[in-house]
């Protein structure tokens, strides 16, 4: 059906439901085959994961550090070409507006690739830095770079002593009070500023030209806080010292610190070369060892720059490099996806994705243990290979998938829940909440610190993956009456906003179902199971404090839904919570559920695959991330739970897809799962 005939379908009410229904069997069923066609024979999926140019930018970089000049480093440059903005610049995110930093370092590159000066790219990428300020305005990470190359003082940079490495993990400023990614990416830095390595450049290939005056300490300096007395002027001041006392010999723990970070370094490399699953720990890393003085042959390093490369992806004959690499992430979000769109329990893809996942379980020790030492292992990472940083978020998500397919192995699919429960409650806060990586990862003020420009410093409990662990318990019987229970909820009420939203890791936007699907859960009362559902259990009864809030949440995102329009996976990532708070929300979400599956179909219609652009904040106003798949496997999801609602609320029977790909009836008792899902989020 096309043209004016589709569009008065899905926007008039008194059409049959029988018409949406086969619209959603059509669409659901063209995904499950995409899906499908999309597994790895291994049983895994996996998309690109793509960031910004700065990534490519550092892949040069490193190159130059390492003396290396590969072929294939050609196209990566076209890449960088190609994102260019009109303006010269180039953005953190796809049609964003220009970013100073990111342009200074593609513009530094590109020059070490082998462009001139003079051409059109460049000439429109220098306009734009000299008219944002020049070097002297760049960040950090930044700064960083170019000091290996002798194009910044090292003087303009924050003071990094490497003997922080040295201090105990009690001792409030210590590695251990920073984040996993903080972590990972400071210990090489500090040896890479205390080896202070300088790689020559060509006058071909300098950007003094983008200073606006010569550099002075007053000009490179950091800004600070308006009001006298905070924890910014403080390490400001504190800065200022460290650089005087930096230029004294006497440095009594310099060899030991570089020694224990060297160590570090090395025992923190992962089985596949690479260090915590991230680009700025590997490069760094694989950097700070050539600065110790390791050669191209030595193992560490050898590995640890074929982890780099393993990151370049190819994108239509052109390369860029990923931040990271999101196997877990997609393999459990896909599988979550064909589950709520009814694809059964035992479906072949289903089982070997499920086994895949339970062969990627982590059992060794990492760092999380350093302030939870009696906790076992048990957990899972994002990426192919990081033993050292399995994630709180992955863990969760996989346990309520796993937990849904029907394995083969059933006495291992067990073992794997026990164990990963197991872990994963064990990293709850002191406060009641769940960080990514750590517990307890909570010092607001190393985000003041000169260095954390991108105020990234800390991994503090977020409201989105507490609901997340709170959808969890509820969804595997844990008695929510229970203490571990009881503090994430009250974490949750707690920290919600004026307006009724929560913020979360990535931003209030995107997090609101996780928080209203365990409100839900956590508050719903014990009651008979119905046909198609589950016995819910569930802590107090909805007191009016708890009716107050979820109502101002209902208020909330009736105004998201309506206000937010054309993109299907943004709003595909709501349609968990509106079915949660109340008719008036549902109301609303059937309006723009109607409108939104009609777009969806037709985005399907043309392609599948198309590629949208909009990014996923990982650090706010700092970097952004474009999950591939997103676009794919949220919606399905939202899909599927809305034709399972219309089964439901017609009393009729489940709709799922048999062995063979057909759509077929059968009774919700008959799924064959371990145990089935009763929450509501995607």
């Amino acid at each position: 059906m096309q043209g004016t005939a589709h569009s008065d379908w899905i926007t008039t009410p008194q059409r049959p439901r029988e018409r949406l229904r086969s619209r959603l069997d059509e669409v659901i069923a063209r995904s499950h085959a995409t899906f499908l066609e999309q597994q790895r024979a291994e049983g895994y999926w996996h998309a690109p994961l793509e960031a910004n140019v700065a990534m490519d930018a550092q892949y040069i970089f490193l190159n130059r550090f390492m003396g290396r000049c590969p072929q294939i480093e050609a196209r990566v440059v076209e890449h960088m070409l190609t994102t260019q903005s009109d303006d010269g610049s180039w953005p953190l995110y796809d049609a964003g507006p220009g970013h100073l930093s990111n342009t200074i370092e593609a513009y530094f590159a590109l020059k070490l690739a082998g462009h001139a000066v003079d051409e059109a790219p460049l000439r429109r990428a220098r306009d734009f830095i000299k008219a944002h300020g020049g070097l002297a305005k760049a960040g950090v990470f930044t700064r960083t770079f170019l000091a290996y190359f002798g194009q910044f003082p090292w003087w303009g940079l924050p003071a990094m002593p490497v003997e922080l490495v040295l201090l105990p993990a009690w001792f409030p400023l210590n590695i251990y009070a920073m984040s996993s990614w903080a972590r990972g990416t400071v210990v090489p830095l500090t040896v890479l500023m205390a080896k202070r390595p300088s790689i020559a450049v060509g006058a071909r290939m300098d950007v003094q030209e983008l200073w606006l005056a010569p550099p002075t300490p007053e000009s490179v300096r950091f800004p600070a806080s308006p009001t006298w007395l905070t924890w910014r002027n403080f390490f400001l001041a504190a800065d200022r010292a460290l650089t005087v006392l930096g230029r004294s010999p006497w440095k009594p723990w310099r060899a030991r610190a570089l020694q224990h970070a060297e160590a570090w370094i090395v025992a923190h490399q992962d089985v596949n070369g690479g260090w915590g699953g991230i680009q700025p720990a590997m490069i760094n890393s694989v950097m700070a060892l050539r600065a110790l003085g390791y050669r191209d042959d030595h193992p560490a390093i050898a590995r640890g720059v074929q982890a780099v490369d393993d990151f370049l992806i190819d994108d239509d004959g052109q390369l860029f490099f990923q931040p990271c690499v999101s196997p877990t992430w997609d393999t459990a979000l896909a599988a979550k996806a064909l589950l709520d769109s009814g694809l059964a329990p035992n479906h072949p893809a289903l089982t070997r994705a499920a086994e895949w996942l339970i062969g990627n379980q982590i059992f060794k020790p990492g760092d999380w243990q350093i302030y939870n030492p009696g906790l076992r292992a048990g957990g899972w990472a994002f990426e192919f290979a990081n033993d050292w940083y399995p994630d709180v978020d992955d863990t969760a998500v996989i346990l309520m998938v796993l937990q849904r397919i029907a394995t083969a192995d059933a006495a291992s699919t067990q073992r794997a829940l026990a164990h990963g429960i197991d872990w994963v409650l064990g990293m709850q806060s002191r406060n009641g909440g769940w960080g990514a990586f750590d517990t307890d990862n909570d010092a607001e003020f190393l985000n003041q610190i000169p260095f954390a420009d991108m105020e990234a410093m800390i991994d503090p409990p977020t409201e989105d993956l507490t609901g997340r662990l709170l959808e969890l318990m509820g969804n595997i019987g844990v008695d929510l009456n229970a203490h571990r229970a009881r503090r994430a909820r009250n974490f949750i009420l707690r920290t919600q906003r004026a307006d009724g939203s929560w913020w979360g890791s990535l931003g209030r936007q995107l997090h609101l179902r996780h928080v209203v699907g365990a409100l839900r859960i956590a508050s719903d009362r014990r009651r008979p199971a119905r046909a198609a559902h589950p016995p819910r259990r569930g802590v107090a009864a909805g007191a009016p404090e708890h009716r107050r809030r979820m109502g101002r949440n209902a208020a909330f995102l009736r105004r998201r839904v309506l206000r937010r329009q054309g993109r299907v996976d943004g709003i595909a990532n709501r349609l968990g919570g509106p079915r949660s708070v109340g008719r008036g929300a549902r109301r609303d979400c059937r309006i723009a559920t109607r409108r939104r599956i009609s777009a969806r179909h037709a985005a399907r219609r043309r392609h599948m695959g198309r590629a949208s652009r909009s990014p996923a904040p990982v650090f706010p106003r700092h970097f952004y991330l474009r999950y591939d798949m997103y676009r794919n496997y949220f919606p399905l999801m939202a899909l599927g739970q809305f034709r399972q609602r219309l089964a439901d609320t017609d009393g009729g029977p489940t709709l799922t897809v048999n062995r063979n790909g057909r759509l077929q009836s059968r009774p919700e008792s008959q799924s064959g799962g371990i145990a089935p899902q009763t929450g509501t989020l995607s």
